[in-house]
């Protein structure tokens, strides 16, 4: 399996690879959160365990949010400037694609605030959420679309970095039909 896959979408590269979204190299890092801040398991633990607890002290500080919004923190000791944290699901631990889809539209638009040039982010909803994978990705590219359209972007070069082939594969094939037309 190729494990790396890139799109035109406008001026932005946009690329699909499965990896560790700890060890991505971005302006900043995008994690999967509930609307508390706090960060106990799936995507979040890894930023925490990695980064530093500073994130997950930030991340709460600042919260709680409305399921859908997102919010900057810093990045701790993770080689990023930004940790956004995107509230894809209330502590109930359910989403659906409303809430991937605005919470994704709500990254986008705090990247362009801070002039983001890079971003890398997870597969939102998929691990602790138990969302469907191919569903995560049509909202999650489907606000990155929209959000293009509606107001431009300072990203050059976001990176959906994936946790394994198979959400890689679902990722791949909702952007031969959102992305590529």
């Amino acid at each position: 399996m190729n494990s790396e896959r890139k799109y035109l979408l406008g001026n932005m590269e946009v690329v699909f690879k499965v990896g560790d979204l700890t060890k991505e190299k971005a302006d900043a890092l995008v994690n999967a959160a509930n609307n508390i801040g706090w960060m106990g398991g799936g995507v979040a633990e890894a930023l925490r365990k990695a980064g530093g607890k500073e994130i997950e002290d930030e991340a709460v500080a600042k919260g709680p949010v409305t399921v859908g919004e997102a919010w900057v923190t810093g990045a701790g000791s993770l080689t990023a400037s930004y940790v956004i944290h995107a509230a894809v699901m209330a502590m109930d631990f359910n989403t659906d694609f409303d809430k991937i889809y605005r919470s994704a539209g709500e990254t986008f638009k705090r990247a362009d605030e801070l002039g983001i040039k890079s971003l890398a982010m997870p597969a939102f909803g998929t691990g602790v959420g138990r969302f469907p994978p191919g569903k995560a990705a049509e909202a999650m590219l489907e606000a990155l679309r929209d959000h293009i359209a509606d107001s431009g972007t300072s990203v050059k070069k976001m990176t959906f970095v994936l946790y394994n082939g198979d959400i890689y594969n679902e990722f791949v094939k909702a952007a031969e039909h959102i992305i590529v037309k």
